[in-house]
């Protein structure tokens, strides 16, 4: 299929540099003006597609080239649902792994994308400097994409003075779009990874927002930015078709707790003839009765490690229906809930480990998982893409599965069972098609035989 898809990538110099306020601001202008919009995140990252959505209120998803080949990162964009796509970039624009560091990088995804990118450089303590850094973001590889920029942290007086450089410099190759003013205090976003989007952080975050729009209203020159969108190419692809297999119910541990989901997982899901059941664990909802599967994602239980203790009608119903047989994913968050202790807290008690906070990250980063033995997503053998980001760890595991990073680092993780994957890893499922008919097709078993 070949779509229209007006879409720009907003990248950065390095991390800290501005884009997600660039990101927000451009978003929130745009929903101004009555644009429809899409959002994206470049990488395996939660956070920032949950809080386009929710704090946003603009739909969002993963462009990630770890888990994605080219045709399946445009099929992501081609099923946004908004009219003009922003897709805001991870660390600097080029960082990314690979003998050049540059492999799973936001330029990949431009580049596999075909998009229009605008790099965000920030001007604190610099001035004709910056035409440097952009000139060798511009000729360290052949075709950069970089067709824009907007500068961060200027005065209107100094971005005046760069504009003209920047011009001067580029010509028409590279479209000065504006700046983004130096903020005061109360607008910094910074804390919102740390914690969770509570409804008394929206209202927060809202007006933030709000201040960053009126802000950048005067700055940002949103109508060549939506030229240069709208100069992108039709995007082409070829979407992967679903196996289609008799409807099954899939229960999903849903709420501040359990967070951490890709949204195309659970598309690929329903696309096969699942319904998704959510049901909230910090509510003491038990599993619903009539699943017959369970995902148990990642998120931050250990915040609420408490109140899931005291929430003995879901602990009892995820011992009994995982106990039963009930086919179960439980990443990270939730594989730790299904261990004996978190945090000091009883926990299911499933599986014999207990879970604590290390203070820093642990075995952070993408790897590939080879199965061991045969499993609930698969024979020995099976490759899995994967990636870990969490500050706790556990006292077991898990050891049915090899872990190795690009660099080589190796490790043993994850318990499987017939009925079971649980682990520290995070899947993408849509990267790994087999694994979830697999899954499927063990929740199709049980649905037909439960236990």
């Amino acid at each position: 299929m070949t779509r229209a898809l007006p879409r720009v990538l907003i990248a950065g110099t390095s991390s800290g540099c501005g884009k997600t306020t660039a990101v927000c601001a451009i978003l929130s202008l745009l929903k101004r003006r009555g644009v429809a919009i899409s959002a994206a995140k470049c990488g395996p990252d939660y956070i920032d597609p949950m809080f386009h959505e929710t704090v946003l209120g603009v739909p969002s998803s993963n462009l990630d080239p770890y888990f994605c080949g080219g045709n399946l990162l445009r099929t992501t964009l081609a099923r946004s649902t908004g009219g003009l796509t922003v897709i805001e970039g991870v660390m600097g624009y080029y960082d990314g792994t690979g003998p050049d560091g540059t492999e799973n990088s936001t330029f990949e995804v431009a580049r596999k994308t075909d998009t229009p990118v605008v790099l965000v450089v920030n001007g604190r303590g610099a001035y004709a400097s910056l035409v440097a850094v952009i000139e060798g973001f511009l000729h360290f590889v052949p075709e950069s994409g970089i067709r824009g920029v907007l500068f961060s942290n200027v005065t209107p007086m100094t971005y005046a003075g760069l504009k003209k450089l920047v011009e001067a410099r580029f010509g028409e190759t590279v479209a000065v779009l504006g700046y983004l003013p130096r903020l005061p205090d109360d607008c910094g976003l910074g804390s919102r990874h740390l914690g969770l989007v509570t409804p008394a952080e929206i209202a927060d975050l809202n007006d933030k927002l709000s201040k960053i729009a009126d802000l950048s209203e005067k700055t940002v020159d949103l109508d060549a930015l939506m030229t240069l969108a709208g100069s992108a190419a039709p995007l082409s692809c070829d979407p992967p078709a679903a196996k289609r297999l008799p409807p099954v119910r899939i229960a999903l541990a849903k709420d501040a707790a359990f967070c951490f989901v890709y949204p195309d997982t659970l598309r690929l899901l329903r696309d096969m003839g699942a319904e998704i059941v959510p049901f909230s664990p910090l509510l003491n909802e038990p599993v619903p009765p009539s699943a017959d599967g369970l995902l148990l994602p990642g998120g931050y239980p250990e915040l609420h490690a408490e109140a899931l203790e005291r929430n003995e009608i879901f602990l009892d119903s995820v011992r009994r229906a995982v106990s039963a047989g009930l086919p179960t994913i439980a990443e990270c968050g939730g594989f730790q809930v299904l261990g004996e202790r978190l945090a000091g807290h009883r926990m299911c008690g499933v599986l014999p480990h207990t879970s604590d906070d290390t203070g820093k990250l642990v075995r952070f980063g993408y790897c590939t998982l080879t199965a061991k033995t045969d499993g609930l997503l698969g024979k020995a053998g099976t490759t899995l893409p994967a990636h870990e980001f969490h500050y706790y760890d556990s006292t077991d595991c898990g050891a049915d599965f090899t872990a190795v990073k690009p660099n080589g680092k190796r490790w043993d993780c994850v318990v499987q069972t017939e009925t079971l994957w649980a682990g520290y890893p995070h899947l993408y499922l849509p990267a790994c098609p087999d694994a979830a008919e697999a899954f499927y097709r063990k929740c199709l078993a049980y649905k037909e035989d439960p236990r």
